[in-house]
């Protein structure tokens, strides 16, 4: 019994001393690293929030690079780019109608032909019977002589052109065109390869058949379809994008 006694006295009664030091050097090690953490985070975010200032406005006082252009100034100068860009190409365009309205003055006046400016460039109109007999693709004389007068401005112009053929309402079915669809593209074609033959270089043209999809007036009447039926040549404005889809055209 005194043995016993005498080992129960010497057990170390303390060791909760040992875990509780590794717990607290642990902790101690946590907000360390949850400190570093947080300091990095800030300077980053002050480095962000000073590039933000610096980008959008001026600060008093700011030790931004004055050699080095604002956003302000680079939107002013995009801006200004784009507005004489912009100049340019409606003074070339109203050079365009100027040459045409001297080269086809009489069928102007005549009204076979219609000049306008639009979205896109400068178009002119030329109704379908000044150009061929009824349900045909074929030009008829006088319509060359037009044409070489049209290609006599257009030759000149270094820009793209869009021949679209529109035709009206009424359907069309026979040995050489089955629809509409044939009649006006084959329109718009003859159109440009007599332009082609008159000296307007072929890489600048294309032919669109439009069929009856785009009138210019109710098909109602008579008239009115006599006004749908028509050859538009479109002088592409040098800001246009030639891929994008064609839009409605008008007198």
């Amino acid at each position: 019994m005194a043995t016993r006694r005498k080992r129960e006295e010497h057990d170390n009664t303390e060791r909760w001393l040992i875990s509780y030091a590794d717990f607290v050097t642990l902790l101690f090690a946590f907000f360390v690293v949850m400190y570093a953490i947080s300091s990095v985070n800030e300077e980053k975010y002050k480095t962000f929030s000073n590039s933000l200032s610096q980008a959008f406005r001026q600060q008093p006082g700011s030790t931004a690079n004055p050699s080095r252009p604002s956003l302000q100034s680079l939107v002013d100068k995009r801006d200004a780019r784009i507005a004489a860009q912009q100049r340019q190409a409606r003074e070339e365009m109203k050079s365009v109608e100027d040459n045409l309205q001297k080269a086809l003055g009489p069928e102007i006046a005549d009204g076979q032909i219609g000049l306008r400016q639009t979205s896109r460039g400068m178009e002119v109109d030329i109704s379908a019977s000044a150009l061929f007999n009824e349900g045909d693709d074929k030009l008829q004389g006088d319509a060359k002589q037009t044409l070489q007068k049209l290609a006599e401005v257009l030759s000149r112009e270094n820009k793209a052109i869009e021949v679209q053929g529109h035709t009206d309402n009424v359907p069309i079915k026979n040995a050489k065109f089955p629809s509409n669809w044939e009649l006006s593209s084959g329109r718009a074609g003859s159109v440009v390869r007599t332009l082609a033959a008159y000296g307007v270089p072929e890489s600048r043209m294309t032919a669109v058949g439009m069929a009856a999809n785009q009138p210019v007036v109710p098909n109602d009447t008579p008239e009115h379809r006599a006004q749908n039926r028509r050859v538009s040549i479109t002088i592409l404005s040098p800001q246009y994008d030639r891929g994008a889809s064609p839009q409605a055209g008008g007198n």
